[in-house]
């Protein structure tokens, strides 16, 4: 039973950062999910995978699995990597494509 505690990424379908500032503690899947044969429904017989606690902090979340005894694998958050563009850098002389419409 493993626990893996991350702060989750923003989604490619949001430009803000809604949802991305708590921390979530899921746990592994223990068990693979199978293919039910007649109507091809997804399904697993480990309950844990629908399981997903929200924290505030990364030391809430470690706290908690420590508490009651849960092995965890915290994964650091990696940042967002912003370049600077202007609007103006689509039409310069020099620029490595052509720009077309």
């Amino acid at each position: 039973m493993l626990a893996r505690i991350y702060r989750p990424a923003k989604t490619a379908m949001q430009s803000g950062k809604a949802k991305t500032h708590r921390w979530v503690l899921d746990y592994e899947p223990e068990t693979a999910r199978s293919v039910e044969p007649l109507m091809g429904y997804t399904s697993s017989s480990d309950m844990r995978q629908q399981i997903r606690m929200y924290f505030e902090t990364q030391e809430e979340a470690v706290a908690y699995a420590r508490r009651n005894g849960i092995a965890y694998r915290v994964e650091e958050p990696h940042e967002r990597k912003v370049r600077g563009a202007s609007y103006s850098d689509n039409f310069k002389f020099n620029r490595i494509a052509p720009w077309t419409h």
